[in-house]
């Protein structure tokens, strides 16, 4: 299949799959007139990559699970270098989850501090619901 072909099959661009080329993650066999063909294992490639970058990988981390495929495994993930970068992966997930458990638990006692002292302090006054108008209309209203 051409270029324009495999970009739609696989729902990106003919520019990024030139830039995957240009990163070796994709390799484009060319016709006799210099034309880029490829195969439904390219497809596969790319879906393997677009699934990863989905989840939160960086392009880089996904060439561990395209060279997995390309050595013919069935799939992306059958190789230990595949597998070292979900551990990693799982790890920065694991910061991440902790750093947002942090934030949540501070907004958290922001809330309850905010909503004690509005239980216990004179009404708040707000100027954006208030019907008093403070222009003068010419008695002609809004």
């Amino acid at each position: 299949m051409r270029i324009g072909e495999l970009a739609e099959r696989a729902g990106t661009t003919t520019r990024t799959l030139r830039y995957y080329e240009s990163r070796g993650l994709l390799t484009a066999r060319r016709t006799e007139n210099g034309h880029r063909t490829y195969d439904e294992d390219d497809l596969r490639l790319l879906q393997q990559i677009r699934t990863l970058q989905d989840f939160g990988f960086e392009l880089e981390e996904t060439r561990p699970f395209v060279e997995c495929l390309r050595a013919g495994h069935p799939a992306g993930d059958a190789c230990p270098a595949s597998i070292a970068v979900y551990r990693r992966k799982l790890t920065e997930l694991d910061g991440l989850i902790d750093q947002l458990q942090g934030v949540r638990a501070q907004v958290g006692a922001q809330l309850l501090r905010a909503e004690a002292e509005l239980a216990g302090g004179p009404e708040p006054r707000c100027e954006l619901g208030s019907d008093e108008r403070t222009t003068d209309t010419g008695g002609q209203g809004r």
